[in-house]
């Protein structure tokens, strides 16, 4: 199998690593923005370095990884629909709700495959919390509390593109939530905070924000996130039902520290970020991918997911904004 890696910075090359090692990968194309930087990717894993996306589909590829920017993920997966690949992309499918329609609406058409990168659904602490809530052992669930917290900020060029904290950070929650319970949102009321550096506001975003979302059969779900998180990189959830409660995300390396006189210390080597924490989840989403393209497995998260993760995340955008509370079936044109 020959996979096309369009887009060589962090979780590119992350990526790129872990498909290079894969047993039923023969070699990879890698190409970028920055020609070299995919050159230099391409030399240290002895893999095949394109000049642009266009030799990545003129050579002859058997599927696309999309690592690319935001802005490029909509036409990229639409050239690849177009093409009969399937397709790995890092979310967003596109920084906007019709962009996100319209990629949709062409793999559709095409009848190809659109795999969403939301790692999250294979960590095994979420995985272990959905079978837990799907085998009943929780008994009715009444409370989910998910935690995103960044250890600082992204870069400055990014965050102006980013879409938002709700669109970038916590649509992740958005998604996995969904996935764990099992339950659809139906209503929302988002607040944020910009107090912190000066650059959130510039990019007319939030630096901490945090979101009380109603699932369609009464249970409540908090969800936080910030990007100031000095204590370290923090992902948690909490499902408390009426039998049991547990939380996803509580090791030794959580950034977490108890005032209690018998709690348990603060970690030594706190999570970093994202790509540290979820390393073994990002190993098994592509793993997953690979399956999918020779036809071993069903497709684990399409573009149907990520949109209605989108969906909530625009309905929390619009809640802050507006400040009152917003049901995702409000948010126009995403019941196309």
């Amino acid at each position: 199998m020959r996979i096309g890696v369009i887009g060589t910075g962090r979780i590119g090359t992350v990526h790129a690593n872990t498909l290079s090692r894969h047993r039923d990968v023969g070699s990879l194309i890698l190409t970028d923005a920055d020609p070299a930087r995919a050159q230099e990717l391409a030399h240290r894993l002895g893999e095949t370095a394109a000049p642009g996306v266009d030799e990545v589909f003129r050579w002859g590829v058997d599927a696309v990884v999309i690592t690319a920017a935001t802005s490029a993920h909509a036409d990229l997966i639409g050239r690849a629909a177009r093409s009969g690949l399937p397709v790995f992309c890092e979310k967003p499918v596109a920084p906007d709700l019709p962009g996100t329609l319209q990629a949709i609406a062409e793999v559709e058409t095409a009848g190809t495959v659109l795999q969403m990168g939301f790692q999250r659904r294979f960590d095994a602490g979420y995985t272990g919390a959905r079978e837990a809530v799907r085998s009943g052992r929780l008994g009715r669930l009444h409370t989910v509390r998910a935690v995103t917290s960044d250890r600082e900020p992204p870069p400055e060029a990014y965050l102006a593109l980013s879409g938002g904290l709700y669109r970038d950070t916590l649509i992740h929650d958005f998604d996995v939530l969904r996935w764990v319970t099992g339950r659809e949102v139906v209503d929302v009321y988002a607040v944020g905070s910009d107090a912190g550096p000066a650059v959130f506001r510039s990019a007319d975003d939030v630096d901490t924000g945090a979101a009380l979302l109603t699932l369609d059969d009464g249970t409540l779900a908090t969800v936080t996130a910030t990007r100031l998180n000095g204590a370290g990189y923090d992902v948690r959830m909490e499902i408390a039902g009426e039998r049991d409660q547990i939380v996803v995300g509580l090791d030794d390396r959580t950034p977490i520290a108890s005032t209690e006189p018998t709690g348990p210390p603060a970690a030594d080597k706190p999570w970093t970020g994202f790509v540290e924490r979820f390393g073994p989840a990002y190993e098994a989403e592509l793993s997953a991918f690979v399956e999918v393209v020779r036809g071993e497995r069903a497709n684990p998260c399409d573009g149907r997911a990520a949109l209605e993760a989108l969906r909530i995340a625009e309905a929390c955008e619009m809640s802050r904004r507006e400040r009152r509370p917003v049901r995702p079936a409000e948010i126009p044109g995403a019941d196309r």
